[in-house]
């Protein structure tokens, strides 16, 4: 199971899409006041685990990792982007 989200985590996470809270709050369709409220503090988000679900799945659609503290700290990043099969081309003239 994942560690619950920090809210260090979730500011970075909304810095890297350059979404406002209100862009969060669309997304995941939790309450502006209620992200608001979730970063201001340190540590593990103060949210129900409905809300903290929904939170994660709308920043990791948008293509943000939350990173666990392997020992380096923990952090979000993009993901990495998928690559696209090389298509071959049928009846290619030469």
């Amino acid at each position: 199971m994942s560690r619950k989200i920090s809210s260090a985590q979730m500011r970075a996470a909304r810095a890297l899409l350059r979404w406002t809270a209100l862009d969060l709050a669309t997304a995941s369709k939790v309450g502006v006041a209620t992200i608001r409220r979730a970063e201001v503090v340190d540590g593990e988000i103060p949210v129900t685990l409905a809300n903290e679900a929904a939170l994660r799945q709308a920043l990791e659609a948008a293509g943000i990792v939350f990173v666990e503290d392997n020992g380096g700290g923990e952090g979000v990043r993009f993901r990495k982007p998928q690559r696209r099969a090389r298509q071959k081309s049928i009846g290619r003239s030469k």
